[in-house]
């Protein structure tokens, strides 16, 4: 039996969060604090998550802004919130991301967008990138009630196909995300695209790469030996 299933996390690992710098520039002073304020939205997904908080991706980003802004005694109006927010559906996609996706389609893997966003903010993040047409299945972890990290995201997802998790590969640019997977017995392939140490208290996929061209190259290697 092939390895033919790639699930695909979304936020910064196919589409880039860059975009949202200049709201946060615009609003709060300091493009870096958009990367504060995403470290702080996953914390708060994670905390919900092992305490059984049913909520959504946007109402913690929203939590996340609020705190963010509060902590830097700077008042957002509900317009200027939605306005950054809002910019999460219209991420552009990563350089990289449609000749891999493309190879790796014509490879005839089964390729998989798998999310901690909602499911109608998934919906509309592809369709504004042009993505739609390389995915053959969406998934938001909405539908599990629970978030990644936690097996039962994994396990919601290799539900959804015929084949043990074994024969499933998500591809991250989260270490939690990656070693998540490995957890839950699935593969993993991580893309560098931070820059930051990998966590060595995390399992490690057998797929590292700094593009996604790469990374496509050697998921395709590793199904043929």
């Amino acid at each position: 039996m092939n390895q033919n299933v790639i699930l695909f996390d979304i936020n910064e690992t196919v589409l880039d969060l860059s975009a949202l710098k200049p709201k946060f520039k615009y609003y709060l002073g300091e493009d870096s604090y958009m990367d504060t304020w995403f470290s702080m939205l996953l914390h708060s997904s994670t905390v919900c998550m092992i305490t059984d908080v049913k909520t959504d991706f946007k109402c913690l980003a929203k939590a996340a802004l609020d705190a963010l802004s509060g902590r830097l005694k700077i008042t957002l109006s509900q317009d200027d919130c939605d306005d950054i927010i809002g910019t999460l559906a219209s991420l552009p996609a990563h350089n990289d991301i449609k000749p891999a996706l493309l190879k790796l389609r014509e490879a005839d893997f089964k390729l998989v967008a798998f999310s901690n966003s909602s499911l109608a903010l998934l919906s509309s993040q592809l369709k504004n990138a042009q993505l739609e047409c390389f995915f053959d299945e969406v998934i938001s972890v909405e539908s599990a009630g629970t978030f990644k990290p936690s097996q039962e995201a994994y396990q919601f997802a290799v539900k959804k196909f015929n084949v043990p998790p074994y024969f499933i590969r998500l591809v991250a640019t989260h270490d939690w995300d990656t070693h998540g997977a490995l957890s839950a017995g699935l593969k993993a392939a991580f893309i560098d695209r931070l820059g930051y140490p990998y966590n060595p208290e995390y399992q490690k996929p057998n797929i590292i790469g700094n593009t996604m061209d790469q990374i496509a190259e050697q998921i395709i290697l590793a199904r043929t030996i």
